[in-house]
């Protein structure tokens, strides 16, 4: 969980920085700012200050928020409307003004050479990072859930039986053959010896079998502990 972590803070600080510097362009008095955004066909400033407003929204909430899954989602949704307004200009041969960072009227001039490259590819940083940590983030739950569950013999049928971790303790009929049994974890038994009284460990499947007992030979039958 560190690394998706880390990520979540590495997009918190891109949505921070590139929100800033929307809002710096929103308040600029460029005369391209009037005209209207090809795609939702307002004037650009607004459309500039309703992004950075999103923006800002998903940085404070990678920043500042406590659920993991809201934060990735709230990245990766970004994330995808980034890349889908990218795919959706080039589609009508407009130019992508802003993918993240860099605006056509970019006081910073982020959008040029190298750092324009960088700039552009944080789109993509945030569109993978965000949907892989999610997969993860999935994956580390459903395994969490697995682990509350055991598995154990029944030791009359030795049918295997699946419980929740929260019912260990308890006696029920076996559903299989009806035998009382205690639920345990998969662990082995420990019993002492009637005649040495030394301790012995068995699987919980073995239960009510006959052996010989490894210390004095002694015949014995194994029984749950007590």
């Amino acid at each position: 969980m560190k690394w998706i972590k880390l990520y979540i803070g590495s997009a918190g600080a891109i949505l921070l920085a590139a929100a800033l510097e929307r809002f710096i362009v929103a308040t600029g008095h460029v005369q391209a700012l009037a005209l209207p955004e090809p795609m939702l066909g307002i004037p650009l400033r607004y459309a500039v200050l309703a992004v950075a407003i999103l923006e800002l929204i998903g940085a404070l909430i990678c920043l500042f928020g406590r659920q993991i899954s809201l934060q990735l989602g709230w990245v990766a949704w970004l994330a995808t409307n980034y890349v889908v307004y990218y795919i959706g200009l080039l589609s009508m041969h407009g130019h992508p003004q802003a993918t993240c960072i860099g605006s056509l009227t970019d006081p910073l001039y982020l959008a040029r050479g190298t750092s324009g490259i960088l700039t552009g590819s944080l789109p993509l940083y945030l569109l993978f990072g965000g949907y892989s940590a999610m997969f993860w983030s999935w994956r580390l739950a459903r395994q969490a859930k697995a682990a509350q569950f055991h598995k154990m013999s029944c030791p009359a049928c030795g049918v295997h039986i699946r419980f929740d971790g929260r019912n260990l303790g308890q006696k029920i009929p076996c559903p299989h053959c009806q035998k009382s049994l205690t639920l345990r974890k998969p662990d082995l038994l420990k019993m002492a010896c009637y005649f040495c009284k030394a301790h012995i460990e068995f699987p919980a499947h073995a239960i009510g079998e006959k052996m010989p007992c490894p210390h004095c030979n002694m015949d014995i039958t194994l029984k749950e502990p007590a």
